[in-house]
């Protein structure tokens, strides 16, 4: 299937390509994103380069570079992940570069995925994790209409300890139910 290219008002979703490493290899040095992330694992940088120039064909997700009308500039990325057509459901994340965190992309990129899963791929169920001690996303996925749904007890390091995952999720019926029209 050909990855699409969804768009926004002020943001366009594109398929990450392999150009796309040395953004991502930014991200992936910031210690407080992946500390919110629950990203532990170091990566080298062949692995983030093999890993860019392999999501045009990787089956069962979407891999999108969220990027603005005008500059296809890597800012961050959102996914949509583990898509099972049986279940109609999928997981996501959503990752941002440093210096695109608070400007409004994170919720635009959200609601453009959310608009593919439900419309495009024909899903029932879009779920997610996020770490109790992201409390910016708690409130961010909250606001955007998505439910918790229980915890996943210290699923997660946070340094030297531990930290839950909120399980969260949307169903098509409120996600439509929150849409104008």
């Amino acid at each position: 299937m050909q990855k699409p290219t969804l768009q926004g008002e002020m943001l366009v979703l594109r398929p990450v390509r392999a150009d796309d490493a040395d953004a991502m290899w930014d991200m992936l040095d910031d210690a407080e994103g992946n500390r919110l992330t629950g990203t532990v694992r170091s990566f080298s940088r062949a692995e983030v380069d093999a890993w860019c120039a392999s999501r045009e064909l990787a089956e069962g997700r979407f891999d999108f570079a969220v990027t603005s009308h005008g500059d296809d500039e890597y800012r961050g990325e959102i996914v949509l992940n583990d898509v099972d057509e049986d279940l109609r459901s999928a997981g996501m994340r959503l990752a941002m570069r440093p210096a695109y965190r608070g400007r409004g992309y994170g919720t635009e990129a959200i609601e453009l995925v959310l608009g593919f899963a439900f419309d495009g791929l024909d899903l029932h169920r879009v779920e997610l994790d996020v770490l109790s001690i992201n409390t910016r996303a708690l409130s961010l996925y909250e606001n955007i209409g998505f439910r918790q749904e229980g915890r996943r007890r210290d699923a997660y390091r946070d340094g030297a300890g531990w930290c839950d995952a909120v399980v969260m999720s949307m169903l098509e019926d409120e996600f439509r139910a929150g849409r104008p029209g």
